[in-house]
């Protein structure tokens, strides 16, 4: 009886939360989420609602509580307040401010005090005119993730307008702040002399590339981590060019490149924790998505009914928004037992998918790497390398790079639950786009890494069978069977020349590879600062920061650039990996907007170049530490 009492208890607050809670105007007013280790809220965020907020919301057991879905349409200071002030109190007092920031900054998608300080109607520096825009492949384009299709993330020498020889003069030209942003994590995309660019606030900018002056924004429903590709679009009136990308509740968008004006929204996944953190492509019409899902970060709760979230495909009509076919990762989730709690559990999940699709266009194919499992036994298209039909969707083949390697968050030591995996990890999504290139005797090549440091190159015309396969990371002897010795390879990608592919690595450092036959040219290895005192002096005993590489690499002749955790971005050789220029950009900066902002640590993204500039997004950390919320721009001249 006392149980019941309590369940309706919580469900009487839970349903307050969603249909009471403050009003718009009265939200705004919730403090900024502030602090060097507070991050964007996904990683951290998931975890808090799924530990104090699953026992009510998604339970069967109290329908009358709102389903976690619902809940994430509210903006972040509704779910703030009421957790502080309000009718969640009760159970926001078991949280810390630092928690309950998190999780109001996950379930909605963007942080604290974003909704209205982002509008670029609000900025000082307006553009003073807002000319057509040009046709983009008639200038200068660093589209979407990569310039091209094939992932390669090469800028020929033409569309760079810069040179190896002017590189060490590169200088900063302006930066531009997120208001209240706490990860710069959207890599920049340069078209037609302007920076099209998402933010973790929720909203895309148009700037113009010289200047940093800003011609529009566009408010989201959730983050935008995806870099934002431009594309010709039909039947839209005076409208010839479309922005699209995705945000962090899976919606999908299509605006007009020129104003920032809605054409269409689509939402391609219903499923709560579903997201997309990873560049749309646009070929030939199509607009094809990558799905990913927060699900495998911490579902180790008895209050969950794990795992459900699984990554796909999504092609979209670009013109229109409509789905012409979605593909699945993993099969449909069935119901396959109840964990000690009674809670019901499902099985297959996972395979979400964190990199932007490869287009094959002679093979008709689109190439993708996919996520690891969460739920046991795996299926053998997880971890792997999937190819399909790009009209149809249909499986063509994939090549599984770890097999059984079903990973959650959250299911080691005292928070282990039977709700986890009984072997757990060891946790090698493939995260990095697959890149494509020919190679000289007229073959190609499906270049991709890991992060246990295995790089592979498949044939696309023998069902990607392995042309070769090397270690590029030595694992410290005694250590092989560890955890920590299978995370120090390839994240977020690799750029490739004509001869070479070059990866940041998790242990530090960048590696180039000879591209027909696998071969090491050579390794570059950073300096690495030491942990100061606080009052910045060097401590007798000084210990090396570990510094990660693992942010996406970007190629010109002559020059790769990788950055790091540290927010140094390296300009290396690809002769011999020596060290060309380099820029510490963890620092505060004055930006052309006046918002406060500092950059801090580079992990996923890679610099843009086009047109004699580089561009990049200093602040984020993945686990949100060393944060930042600027963008950069840089020219030799």
């Amino acid at each position: 009886m006392d149980r019941n009492l309590n369940i309706v208890r919580i469900a009487f607050l839970c349903a307050c939360l969603a249909w009471g809670g403050a009003s718009r105007a009265q939200a705004q007013q919730a403090p900024a989420a502030t602090g060097p280790n507070l991050g964007a809220g996904t990683e951290t965020g998931i975890g808090t609602f799924q530990t104090h907020c699953m026992g009510c919301h998604g339970n069967p057991a109290v329908p009358q509580a709102p389903a976690p879905d619902a809940v994430r349409q509210m903006p972040p200071e509704r779910i703030y307040e009421a957790l502080t002030t309000g009718v969640m109190k009760p159970q926001g007092d078991g949280l810390t401010d630092d928690q309950k920031k998190m999780l109001a900054t996950f379930l909605s998608g963007r942080p604290l005090g974003s909704l209205k300080q982002g509008d670029a109607k609000d900025m000082p520096n307006h553009c003073p005119s807002n000319a057509p825009l040009g046709d983009p492949s008639a200038s200068a384009e660093w589209n979407g993730w990569s310039p091209d299709g094939i992932n390669s993330r090469f800028q020929d020498a033409k569309d760079a307008g810069l040179t190896a020889d002017q590189v060490p003069q590169l200088k900063l030209k302006w930066a531009f702040g997120y208001p209240t942003g706490l990860s710069a994590f959207g890599q920049p995309t340069v078209v037609s002399g302007r920076i099209f660019v998402g933010s973790d606030i929720g909203y895309v900018y148009s700037l113009d590339a010289q200047t940093g002056c800003v011609y529009w924004s566009y408010q989201a429903e959730g983050s935008v981590r995806s870099a934002v590709s431009i594309a010709p679009v039909k039947n839209h009136g005076a409208t010839k060019y479309a922005a699209y990308f995705g945000d962090a509740h899976a919606n999908v968008y299509a605006v007009d490149a020129q104003t920032g004006e809605q054409l269409w929204v689509t939402r391609v996944d219903e499923h709560f924790v579903a997201r997309i953190t990873a560049a749309p492509k646009v070929y030939n019409g199509v607009v094809y998505i990558p799905v990913s899902s927060s699900e495998e970060f911490s579902s180790s709760n008895l209050d969950y009914s794990c795992c459900t979230g699984r990554g796909s495909v999504v092609a979209l009509d670009a013109g229109t928004g409509k789905q012409v076919w979605k593909t699945y990762v993993v099969g449909t989730p069935e119901p396959v037992r109840k964990n000690s709690k009674g809670v019901q559990q499902f099985a297959p999940s996972g395979g979400s998918i964190w990199n932007s699709p490869t287009i094959d266009a002679k093979r008709n194919a689109i190439y993708f790497g996919t996520g690891d499992g969460q739920t046991e036994p795996t299926p053998d298209t997880t971890d792997a390398i999937m190819a399909l039909d790009l009209k149809t969707g249909a499986v063509l083949w994939f090549y599984q790079a770890q097999a059984g390697d079903a990973f959650m968050g959250g299911c080691s030591g005292d928070t282990r639950t039977d709700n986890c995996p009984k072997q757990n990890g060891p946790d090698q999504d493939i995260g990095n786009s697959p890149i494509l290139r020919k190679l000289p005797n007229g073959k190609s090549v499906v270049v991709f890494g890991m992060k246990n440091g295995t790089v592979t190159a498949l044939d696309p015309d023998r069902k990607g069978a392995v042309v070769w396969s090397i270690h590029v990371v030595d694992i410290p002897k005694g250590q092989e069977n560890s955890f920590a010795a299978h995370l120090n390879g390839v994240v977020w990608g690799g750029a490739a020349d004509a001869e070479n592919v070059y990866y940041g690595l998790q242990s530090g450092g960048m590696v180039a590879l000879r591209l027909a036959t696998g071969e090491i040219v050579w390794r570059a290895t950073f300096p690495q600062a030491a942990h100061l005192n606080s009052d910045g002096t060097i401590p007798a005993k000084a210990t090396l920061t570990r510094v990660v590489n693992s942010a996406a690499a970007t190629a010109m002749p002559g020059v790769v650039f990788v950055a790091g955790s540290d927010g140094k971005l390296h300009a290396v050789s690809t002769v011999d990996g020596r060290i060309l220029w380099e820029y510490d950009t963890a620092r505060k900066f004055e930006t052309v907007n006046n918002v406060p902002a500092r950059g801090g640590a580079i992990a996923s993204i890679g610099p843009s170049i086009a047109d004699g500039m580089l561009f990049i997004g200093s602040g984020y950390a993945v686990t949100g530490s060393n944060s930042g919320n600027v963008l950069l721009a840089f020219s030799a001249k």
